[in-house]
C-alpha cells in the first residue's frame, strides 16, 4: 500500500531529522449520500479522502504537519514539521502516549466492518430514500411535503505508528437512514424527523419504519398550542434525554476540568444524581458507531464509568490533558488525520432504568412529555440550562394535546437531581445514547 509505506518512511525519518518523538496517522475514508425530494433525486454525492498527520516532539515543542501528497518527498515533508516544532514555546506536557499508555491492546472482534455496507450502491440508497417518503406519506395523508429524506455510508480505514514502537490499523462501516416529513393542517405546519444509524445493515431499521415514525412524529404535533408557564414533572423522550446526557459529556471533559470550566470542578467521589443514573463512556461496545481498538494516539479504548449509581466517578482525558493533570489518559483522544488530538467520546451513554415509557407517562397527573428542543442548551461552566420546547401535554397519564413554543429551563445539578425515572428503553442510534427520563420537577415556562 503506497500511503502505508509513505507513513513508515516519514516515521522513520522523522527521529533521524531531529524529533525526539514522532507519530503519524494516516486515515483514508470513503462517504456517499442520496437525498431525495418528491420522489426524485435531490442530491448524489460521493467523496473519498486520504491523509497523513505527522506529530514530532523536538525538546518540549510541538510540531504538526499533513499531507494528502503520498509521492512527494519525505524528507523535506518532516523537515516542514521539525521547523514548526522549533519555533514552537516549550510546554512538558507534549508527550506521546507511554508504553504503558499503549497496553493492553484490544484483541476481541469489535465487529466494525459489514461488507455489505462497503459494497453498497446507489442503487440502494435511491430506493430506501424514495421508499421511507412513500411510507411517511402512506401513513398519514397530512404528510404533505418533506424537509429532507436520504441515506448514505461511509467506510474508513485508519493506519498509526510511533517512534515508540506503535503500530496499528483498524476499519470501519457507517450506514444511515434520515427522514424529515413535514405535515399540515388548518395553516399549520409540524416538521417531525426520525433516523437510524449503525456499523452493520442487518441492525438498521427498514426504511419503511424510519418514515411511518418521521411521519407520526410530525403529525402527533399539528394543533399544537403554548403551554402556560408552570413547575411540572417533564419527561424527556430517548432522543432529547441523549441531548441532555450530552451535556455532561462536556462538563466531565478533562481540558474544561483543567481550566476550571466545568460545573462539575472538584465533584469526584461526590454524589449528582439518583442511585439509579449510571452513565459510562464504553469504546468496546460490540458494534457501537464509536467503538474501536485503539483511540486517535493509539490508546486502546476502554468502558469508563462516569457516573455510576449517582456519584461521579471520572473526567475524560487524552494524553497531553491527561498529563497536565496528573492523570491517566482514558482513551477518549479524537482526530482526524489534518488535526491534533483533541478530547472526545466513544459510546456515551446513560444505563437503562427498570420502567416502561409508558409507566412514566401514567404517574404524571400534568406534565410535559418533550419530543423536541432547540437552542445550545446547558452552558458547561454553569451547569444552568434552557432550551426551546416542543411536545405533548401529560394530563391524568396520558398524552393528552401537542404544546410548543416553551421553555424548560434548570440547572443541570439540580436536574440530576430531579430524576425519579429511567425508561428501560435504551437503544444506540448515534455517539450519544439515553432511554427515557423523567424529572420530578422542572420550570416550564409558556404563555
Amino acid at each position: 500500500m503506497k500511503a502505508e509505506a509513505f507513513a513508515k518512511k516519514v516515521l522513520e525519518r522523522a527521529t533521524k531529522l531531529g524529533a525526539d518523538q514522532a507519530e503519524v496517522y494516516l486515515e483514508t475514508s470513503r462517504q456517499s449520500s442520496v437525498r431525495v425530494h418528491e420522489g426524485e433525486i435531490q442530491d448524489l454525492t460521493q467523496a473519498t479522502s486520504k491523509g497523513l498527520g505527522l506529530r514530532v516532539i523536538c525538546g518540549g515543542r510541538l510540531g504538526f504537519a499533513c499531507t494528502s501528497d503520498f509521492e512527494g518527498d519525505a524528507d523535506d515533508f518532516v523537515k516542514r514539521a521539525v521547523a514548526l516544532a522549533q519555533v514552537a514555546a516549550p510546554d512538558e506536557n507534549n508527550v506521546l502516549p507511554s508504553a504503558s499508555d499503549l497496553q493492553p491492546r484490544v484483541t476481541a472482534d469489535l465487529q466494525l466492518f459489514d461488507p455489505r455496507v462497503a459494497e453498497l450502491d446507489e442503487g440502494w440508497k435511491i430506493k430506501v430514500s424514495l421508499e421511507m417518503e412513500k411510507a411517511a406519506r402512506a401513513a398519514d395523508p397530512r404528510v404533505s411535503k418533506f424537509d429532507s429524506c436520504g441515506a448514505g455510508d461511509a467506510v474508513s480505514e485508519a493506519y498509526i505508528a510511533s517512534s515508540a514502537g506503535l503500530e496499528d490499523r483498524a476499519r470501519g462501516t457507517y450506514v444511515y437512514l434520515y427522514a424529515s416529513p413535514v405535515a399540515s393542517q388548518d395553516g399549520q405546519l409540524q416538521v417531525g424527523s426520525w433516523s437510524d444509524s449503525k456499523r452493520f445493515l442487518a441492525d438498521l431499521e427498514s426504511p419503511e419504519q424510519v418514515g411511518k415514525t418521521a411521519a407520526l412524529r410530525a403529525t402527533r404535533m399539528l394543533g399544537a398550542k403554548k403551554a402556560k408557564t408552570a413547575k411540572v414533572p417533564v419527561i424527556f423522550d430517548p432522543q432529547i434525554a441523549a441531548s441532555f446526557v450530552g451535556s455532561l459529556a462536556g462538563a466531565v471533559n478533562g481540558d474544561m476540568i483543567f481550566k476550571k470550566a466545568s460545573f462539575l470542578l472538584n465533584k469526584l467521589g461526590e454524589r449528582i444524581a439518583p442511585a439509579g443514573f449510571t452513565v459510562v463512556d464504553d469504546g468496546l461496545l460490540p458494534r457501537g458507531l464509536g467503538t474501536g481498538p485503539w483511540d486517535g494516539e493509539g490508546v486502546p479504548l476502554r468502558k469508563t464509568a462516569i457516573v455510576e449509581g449517582g456519584v461521579l466517578k471520572s473526567y475524560l482525558y487524552d494524553v497531553h490533558t491527561a498529563h497536565k493533570a496528573k492523570a491517566r489518559t482514558t482513551g477518549n483522544a479524537s482526530r482526524g488525520y489534518s488535526s491534533l488530538p483533541h478530547i472526545g467520546v466513544n459510546n456515551f451513554y446513560l444505563e437503562k432504568g427498570n420502567r416502561k415509557p409508558e409507566d412514566l407517562i401514567r404517574e404524571v397527573k400534568n406534565g410535559l412529555y418533550v419530543t423536541f428542543m432547540l437552542g445550545r442548551g446547558a452552558n458547561t461552566i454553569t451547569g444552568d440550562y434552557s432550551r426551546g420546547a416542543n411536545g405533548i401535554w401529560i394530563e391524568n397519564g396520558e398524552l393528552a394535546f401537542p404544546v410548543q413554543e416553551c421553555t424548560v429551563a434548570g440547572n443541570l445539578l439540580q436536574m440530576f437531581q430531579a430524576i425519579d425515572g429511567i425508561g428501560d428503553d435504551l437503544v444506540f442510534r448515534g455517539g450519544v445514547n439515553a432511554p427515557t427520563l423523567r424529572f420530578s420537577e422542572l420550570t416550564v415556562a409558556g404563555s
